[in-house]
Formats: structure tokens, sequence, C-alpha cells
């Protein structure tokens, strides 16, 4: 199959090994899974705040953003992970600060560590100490210090392999940094342009083990060669930011003519209603930290 690596594009791929780490350290009070059972995937995500329509917008025009809407969008959002098998968990409100629902910015969890971004929206910045806190009882923390800036949106995992989108919100400092972070666990870190798009994940997600969804005007397919492409369906731009868990993979479901595409490729598609959120710039990977136990 192309591009195989060990675990795929999921960040819990080592689990067990995760897992026995943690309970020796005391963070858990169950004994490792054995082989066969459900990986344990804990999902952080956050409320959407009454100021999500003063948030940072880069490619979109500003519209009105129906609250009470986007907020049972989130809902049904948060039932999908839990219908997916994770334990959803809920952060703690941060109302004034209008971004701060898109948690998966202000981190990006590893088997080994977690490191906590520097967003390339000063506005965002006060999101990472919340989140930090909360990543403590299953990873130690490595940062992103000034003057680097990196969004999580912007960095895609696909094994040992990171893709990192350089855009306005993730410069070479970050990338840089985060390299630095995560060499000694043996990750290589590629950075990726991006154009026409707010981060790398709004226009390539990955799949499956070996799979990427993309939309090749966003980013180059050919950086992706060594993996099996899926390319988003003419008139659906936004559709290549899809979320996936253990194989199964969450699209919105404003893009049926995509969601085809990857059906016939062999995976199973839940969907969700996400329009107001993509109002203001969100995708569906934004909305949650996955974290394994």
């Amino acid at each position: 199959m192309p591009g195989e690596a060990a675990g795929g594009n999921r960040p819990w791929h080592n689990a067990a090994v995760v897992r026995a780490r943690n309970l020796a350290r005391g963070r858990l009070t169950q004994p490792p899974r054995t082989a066969g059972e459900p990986l344990p995937v804990i999902a952080l995500t956050r409320a959407v705040p009454d100021s999500i329509e003063r948030g940072e917008l880069t490619h979109l025009e500003r519209s009105p953003i129906d609250l009470a809407r986007a907020r049972r969008q989130h809902d049904a959002y948060r039932a999908a992970l839990a219908q997916m098998g994770c334990t959803v968990r809920e952060l703690e409100p941060t109302p004034a600060l209008p971004d701060s629902v898109f948690v998966e910015d202000a981190a990006v969890v590893l088997d080994e560590l977690a490191v906590i971004t520097r967003p390339g929206a000063v506005s965002r910045r006060p999101e990472t100490e919340s989140v930090a806190a909360a990543l403590r009882p299953w990873r130690e923390p490595g940062f992103i210090e000034a003057p680097g800036t990196l969004d999580g949106g912007d960095v895609l995992c696909l094994g040992r392999r990171v893709f990192i989108g350089e855009t306005p919100r993730s410069d070479a400092e970050g990338i840089r940094q985060f390299r630095a972070l995560v060499a000694p666990y043996g990750y290589t870190v590629e950075a990726v342009a991006v154009c026409g798009c707010l981060h790398l994940k709004s226009g390539v997600s990955a799949i499956g083990d070996a799979t990427v969804l993309l939309n090749p005007d966003w980013v180059d397919a050919d950086v992706f060669a060594d993996y099996e492409r899926i390319e988003v369906a003419p008139g659906e731009p936004f559709a290549a930011n899809a979320l996936c868990i253990d194989g199964r993979v969450l699209l919105p479901a404003a893009f049926p003519a995509t969601r085809t595409r990857v059906e016939a490729r062999g995976f199973e598609v839940t969907t969700v209603d996400a329009d107001e959120l993509a109002k203001a710039e969100g995708g569906l990977t934004c909305c949650s930290l996955l974290v394994a136990e």
C-alpha cells in the first residue's frame, strides 16, 4: 500500500504503550487495554462562545452567525465523536475568546508529548494556557516560543512524518521549533506551501493509514505522492477538512459529492452539519483535540 508508515495518521497509534506509561506515572487507574479492544480516545472540545462572530477571518467575508444553530451543530459534532467511540470531554468555556471553540489550533498531541502552540493570531494566544493545563494528565508539554508562531490546524501527522503548512499563522521559526521538539522521538517534519485557504488541513487531511483527502488548488498534490490521494469533488473546495477516527471518517454534510468519492474507496462515512461554524473559518478537525489515554 503506498505510503505505509507505522501507525498511519492516528495520533494514538501506540496507545497501549502510552497507556502503560501513564499508568506507571499514576495518571490512570485502569490497566492497559489488550489487543482487539477499542482504542481509548479522549476528544477535548470547547463550547461555542457568544463572541464567535468577532473571531479572526482571513479568506472569508464576515457574515452573520446564527449562534443557536452553531451550538446545535457543535452538539451534533460532539455526539458524532461519541458515536465513533470517543470519550468527549468539555473544556472550561472561554466566552471572551471568539475562536476558542477551535481547540485544535492550541496544541498538537503526539504519543510522546503535546506541543503547545503559539497561534499566529495574537487574539488567540490566551487560548493555549487552559489547553496546556487540560492536556497535562496525559502528556508532557513542549512549547512553541516567541518569536515563532504555529497553529495546530497547519500540522498534519502521517505516522512519523509531519507536514506543516507555511501560512500567515505558522512561520519558519515555529516550524523549526516544532521540528526540534519532535525530532528526538523519530519524527520528520516537512514544510508545505499553502495558498487560498487558512490552514494546511483546510486543504488536506488524513482519512486512513495511508490516504489523504485534498484540494489540489490549495495544496500541491505531489507533496503527498507517497500516499493514496482522493481529490475533493468539483464545486466542493472546503471538503478536504475531514476527521478520521480509527478508520471512520467524519465529513461535513454540505459536501455529498466528496462523500461519494470517499465511500467509493471503501471508507465508512458519517456526516454532520457544520456550515455555521464554517462561517468562522472553522472545520471539523478544528473543533476537537484527540488524545490517546
